[in-house]
């Protein structure tokens, strides 16, 4: 191969990179056998830590719930494996059916009438809503998106609409005021006639709940759309964004029998009103028959996708999370309403327990931006000491992860810790939680100058 491209050996192919950075003779052990491999990587397996073993408070958007054994036991069947996404899906009539009822609970979770067969995470799916509503906004460019919806979620929102001559609104207001998108409203130059969209997450970034309901109604008076980026789980025990006033719902789907795995891969959920549905991104499954009366599910209004439609196409997203959303189904098909409603209240209960202790500590406020608005599953703690600090002592002396360091988006700078419980945390592992914490209080951590 060298001398079909005419270079003398491996180090011709790459003149630019410096000398230190290449690695010409590398450390590596001696072959081994199938035997030997097979004991190297038991013995790796054995320093891995057990995720029912560490306590976890960390969210942010990736949450520790439990995952049902009939999950993974059917992703594994024969019938449902297919590619990403099915390339001939007539021939995936096991995968179709999966999606299909896929789409059909996810109606009736967030009550909207139509939703698409998945896509990639939540902030490509809100990202997709927002395109949805520009496409519709008859010339509307403005983009309403508070300080209260996730970070990375707004990041990816700006790189879609970068190159477009949409406003993207919000960056300028902080979340740590207690009326956050209201207060934002309240300003009277933004709900104009060029509202194309105002985005609502609830429970927000920091766990709160928002009065939808309330919001959807002025943005609607102002001739905008309501995109409301969900929790799955609380939907198990709240109101619907549907009968809220919703046009458009998404959310990531990572809580429904998805893994943390390291970052993903998650699940993109977007629903909408079937006024939208040739608007819509990505694909979408539907049910038929055939010529002798059979039933049978295809993909349906593929005329919007990028591989027919191109450049006149509603989106580029033409694939979707297949696995993930047959995970997605099979989880809600095995907790069922009754179980999903468990789950949400064990979250919330749990959370406000946990809230409650860490409340009684000295030095500690929780919520201190907003102390009376009501919060799901997570919640804002504010530490004595730097949250940096105080997550390498919890880690190493008990144990345990701490919270999400909010340093980077509240005014209480590095003291502030977005703190996460689920069904998953235990009585015992809050008590180890608040045993840190006050620990801490006591002085028995690192200074604040430590590196």
């Amino acid at each position: 191969m060298l001398a079909a491209i005419g270079v003398d050996d491996l180090d011709d192919l790459f003149p630019g990179l410096p000398d230190g950075d290449r690695h010409r003779h590398l450390d590596l052990p001696p072959p081994a056998g199938e035997l030997e491999i097979e004991r190297e990587l038991a013995d790796l397996a054995r320093r891995n830590v057990s995720a029912g073993g560490r306590a976890c408070f960390l969210g942010a958007g990736a949450y520790r719930h439990y995952i049902p054994a009939t999950v993974d036991a059917v992703l594994r069947r024969s019938e449902l494996a297919t590619s990403y996404t099915p390339y001939q899906p007539e021939l995936s009539q096991g995968m179709l059916q999966a999606t299909f009822e896929y789409q059909s609970m996810i109606c009736a979770l967030t009550g909207m009438e139509v939703t698409t067969a998945s896509h990639y995470d939540g902030a490509t799916a809100l990202a997709e809503a927002v395109r949805l509503a520009l496409d519709v906004g008859d010339g509307r460019r403005t983009v309403i998106a508070p300080a209260t919806v996730h970070p990375q979620y707004r990041e990816v929102l700006r790189t879609y609409l970068q190159g477009t001559d949409a406003v993207l609104i919000g960056d300028d207001v902080s979340p740590a005021g207690g009326g956050d998108l209201a207060e934002l409203l309240d300003r009277g130059d933004l709900l104009d006639g060029d509202v194309a969209a105002c985005v609502i997450q609830s429970p927000n970034f920091l766990g709160q709940l928002e009065p939808v309901g309330a919001l959807a109604r002025r943005i609607h008076e102002a001739g905008g759309m309501v995109i409301v980026i969900a929790d799955p789980i609380a939907l198990g025990l709240f109101r619907p964004p549907g009968d809220d006033g919703a046009d458009v719902v998404v959310a990531d789907g990572q809580p429904l029998g998805i893994p943390l795995s390291f970052g993903g891969p998650h699940l993109g959920i977007l629903a909408t009103r079937m006024r939208y549905v040739r608007r819509t991104p990505g694909r979408l499954v539907g049910e038929t028959v055939d010529h002798l009366g059979r039933r049978g599910y295809v993909l349906t209004l593929a005329t919007r996708e990028q591989h027919i439609r191109r450049q006149r196409a509603t989106s580029n997203i033409c694939t979707n999370a297949a696995l993930m959303a047959l995970a997605a189904a099979v989880y809600l098909a095995t907790v069922g309403r009754s179980g999903l409603r468990t789950i949400a209240e064990l979250c919330y209960h749990k959370a406000h327990h946990a809230a409650a202790e860490i409340g009684r500590l000295p030095g500690f406020a929780v919520n201190p931006h907003a102390p009376d608005r009501t919060f799901f599953k997570e919640f804002v703690v504010r530490l004595p000491v730097p949250v940096a600090n105080a997550n390498r002592f919890l880690l190493d002396e008990l144990d345990v992860l701490g919270g999400h360091d909010l340093g980077h988006l509240l005014q209480g700078g590095g003291h502030d810790m977005l703190v996460a419980v689920t069904e998953m945390t235990g009585r015992e592992e809050i008590d180890r939680l608040v045993a840190g914490l006050r620990a801490l209080a006591q002085g028995t951590t690192a200074p604040e100058d430590s590196p």
